[in-house]
């Protein structure tokens, strides 16, 4: 767990990078959404909020990109990071089984990042009950 404790500011940057790009949302709704679901939309009521889930999410990279390079901040940014994708994971697997297969590779990632992050924690906690 001492790796991980050591090297987790490495996972927050590339992660807090890929999540930086669904800030594309913001500028094509359609575009993203066709490539993270395979699906698409018909109205502005869908592009306002297909929008604002891009640029939530965009937040959630600039989150973690700051927490991998402030060692005061990581754990919040960790957990914060975390919890939003673990929602995001939950919300796919309990609603969106047609959206599954297509939205797997961040399914996995997010997976990732949030069972590294409890790792993390756990590093941190028994680091400082030592």
């Amino acid at each position: 767990m001492d790796f991980i404790a050591r090297n987790f500011r490495w996972l927050m940057l590339l992660s807090g990078a890929l999540t930086v790009t669904m800030f594309y949302g913001l500028f094509a709704p359609q575009a993203a959404l066709q490539a993270m679901f395979g699906a698409s939309f018909d109205g502005p009521l869908q592009s306002l909020l297909i929008r604002s889930w891009s640029a939530l999410v965009g937040l959630m990279g600039v989150l973690l990109i700051y927490g991998a390079l402030s060692p005061k901040h990581r754990v919040f940014c960790a957990v914060i990071a975390a919890l939003s994708k673990a929602i995001f994971v939950s919300l796919l697997l309990l609603h969106g089984q047609d959206y599954l297969s297509k939205a797997a590779p961040a399914i996995a990632l997010d997976l990732l990042v949030i069972a590294v992050t409890l790792l993390f924690l756990l590093a941190v906690q028994k680091r400082h009950h030592v």
